[in-house]
């Protein structure tokens, strides 16, 4: 017995060393890179979980430029806010590097709604103002806190999130995330304005109203054509 956990701890150790090499990798958003840089060319018809590189003769400093996130944006909408993204789309330069950015400004009692991002974790900084933020948790429990000027709050990836200015003057945050291109689904406009449409049955089953006032909630979320 004793010689057998002799030769057993050996065994353990490198396994837990293999564990530390092998597990955070897996564990990001997205894939490591395997070059300097890799900046995305979307027009190159080549479909991947990512985007094509664009030949390295090709590349400029504007590939790794964006100047989108230093004016505030418009917020003279429905909800209130607006959320500029600076990710791949913007940044062909990001292609690989697993991280983005955005900016997202609130009027007075803007709200940016209930959504998730499905690959990405999000860390926020209030530039200006004052939030009530929170996200709900997979056991169905709000973590909610009002954060200010300078304070920080994380949203965890997956999980159904929002911010609400509930403040008299606008408010404004930088939001960075763990993802090249994190994704956003917005709850309402998910369920109630996707395409082609989720039957009125299905969600007046699941939300315990009628057909009528299905209809009247998609018909509000419709897209603007």
């Amino acid at each position: 017995m004793i010689m057998l956990t002799a030769m057993t701890k050996p065994s353990l150790l490198l396994l837990a060393i293999f564990s530390l090499l092998v597990v955070p990798p897996c564990l990001a958003a997205d894939p490591d890179m395997l070059q300097d840089i890799c900046v995305a060319d979307p027009g190159s018809g080549v479909k991947l979980n990512g985007f094509a590189c664009k030949p390295a003769e090709n590349v400029t400093e504007a590939d790794f430029f964006f100047k989108g996130l230093a004016t505030p944006g418009a917020t003279n909408n429905t909800m209130g806010s607006l959320v500029t993204g600076a990710n791949v789309e913007k940044i062909p330069g990001l292609n690989t590097l697993g991280v983005s950015m955005s900016r997202i400004d609130y009027a007075p009692g803007g709200l940016n709604p209930p959504h998730t991002h499905p690959r990405a974790t999000e860390i926020v900084f209030v530039l200006d103002g004052t939030l009530d933020v929170g996200f709900i948790t997979t056991a169905n429990k709000l973590i909610a806190k009002t954060i200010t000027k300078g304070e920080v709050f994380v949203f965890p990836r997956g999980l159904v999130h929002f911010q609400k200015n509930n403040g008299a003057v606008p408010a404004a945050v930088v939001a960075g995330f763990n993802s090249q291109l994190p994704g956003t689904q917005s709850i309402a406009a998910t369920l109630f304005a996707a395409t082609p449409t989720v039957p009125d049955d299905v969600l007046a089953k699941a939300f315990q109203i009628g057909t009528k006032e299905v209809e009247d909630i998609k018909s509000r979320l419709a897209p603007k054509k």
